[in-house]
């Protein structure tokens, strides 16, 4: 059994923060109803590519949910839409900023009305501050909350991180907070608000950044593959291409230089810590990519494991996905009723991953949908 299973989900979102919650929710057991405009989500025509005609970043976020369509513009259709969202749980909703409350959906006229319901929101830049009205997307956020001005090559422009890390991540986030709000429930009868943010999340993912400004007063530098922290930390090029080598800690860094010809190098007052090897990485690092640059990448993996420091190849995304730990780590499902496949949800209950039970929906495959008789665990 999912450890979901009975709780009642509606999802008035689209792009990708809330419908991630919603996914997440849904992964593990939740019964959620996606309520889309008629003309759908508008991730839906995210492409090319498409397959059977929706867009893959629709697909990725949307397995395990029901579709419904309700025009919000007629007030006709918001009634029964208020109905059902008082059957249901939680509601997660991630639209303009201000819509849902001018049309009486906000979460202050919802919780009033249902108090047991979980009402969870995904701003943009947060609930409350001069942008609280301000709509956003990915690459506008990872740019005003300082993440990509962190992000790649030290001499060159500021990068955009190649995922929708916020999305994704302010989506974990809200799911979590869900998660947190029904066991208080169950606990107080009562539901709540849950809110975050893609600015939020921005910000907690600079946390450790944000620590190191407030002990040295200096703005940590970009370092591509590295560390400004830890040193040796980074990819290295071989005959063959490049590898990660994460020398974490005194102990690996002694390995490592024994695998390079250079025991001595523990000893080196210049490089025996690794606050000094940061201090002296200009002159560290240099010796250590001529080294690499002597075998291929599959003769140092051997070596290097052989040693026991940490490192990896840098794999293509089809070669991770392809990987026996990715097989065996079953990460990869079928959709059922379709030759696709997706991502699954990265959690295991009694080393069990919950399936992809249900295709992403069509838009409106579940018109008149509702819900029957409560089963499974229920909450207060």
């Amino acid at each position: 059994m999912l450890p979901l299973e009975g709780v009642r989900v509606v999802e008035l979102a689209q792009n990708l923060a809330g419908p991630v919650a919603a996914e997440i929710l849904a992964h593990m057991g939740a019964d959620v109803i996606k309520v889309e405009r008629p003309e759908g989500d508008d991730a839906r025509r995210w492409g090319p590519p498409f397959h059977q005609g929706v867009s893959p970043g629709f697909l990725a976020v949307n397995a395990n949910k029901r579709s419904i369509t309700v025009d919000l513009k007629d007030r006709a259709a918001v009634a029964p839409l208020v109905e059902l969202i008082g059957e249901a749980d939680v509601l997660v909703q991630n639209l303009k900023p201000g819509s849902l409350e001018a049309l009486g959906l906000g979460a202050e006229a919802l919780t009033a009305r249902y108090p047991k319901l979980i009402y969870c929101s995904v701003w943009a830049f947060g609930p409350t501050g001069p942008l609280r009205l301000k709509p956003g997307y990915e690459p506008m956020v990872q740019a005003f909350c300082g993440l990509m001005m962190m992000n790649g090559d030290e001499n060159g422009p500021p990068t955009r991180i190649g995922t929708s890390i916020l999305d994704y991540g302010s989506g974990m986030w809200a799911a979590m907070g869900v998660l947190g709000a029904l066991v208080r429930r169950a606990r107080t009868g009562r539901g709540g608000v849950v809110e975050t943010s893609l600015f939020e999340t921005g910000l907690a993912w600079l946390k450790g950044h944000y620590a190191s400004f407030r002990a040295s007063g200096s703005v940590p530098e970009r370092h591509r593959t590295g560390s400004n922290r830890v040193v040796p930390f980074q990819a290295f090029e071989t005959k063959t291409g490049p590898l990660i080598v994460a020398a974490g800690n005194d102990r690996l860094f002694a390995k490592l230089a024994a695998v390079l010809g250079h025991p001595e190098w523990p000893k080196d007052p210049r490089f025996a810590t690794n606050a000094a090897r940061v201090e002296r990485k200009d002159a560290l690092l240099p010796e250590i990519d001529a080294i690499f640059l002597t075998r291929s990448k599959g003769e140092w993996i051997d070596l290097l494991e052989a040693e026991g420091v940490p490192c990896a190849v840098i794999n293509s995304l089809p070669d991770a996905v392809a990987h026996p730990q990715a097989v065996a780590l079953d990460m990869i499902q079928p959709v059922p009723g379709d030759d696709f496949s997706l991502v699954a949800l990265p959690l295991s209950f009694d080393g069990a991953r919950p399936r992809i039970r249900r295709a992403p929906p069509k838009l409106g495959a579940d018109a008149g949908y509702r819900w029957g008789p409560r089963n499974g665990p229920q909450t207060p």
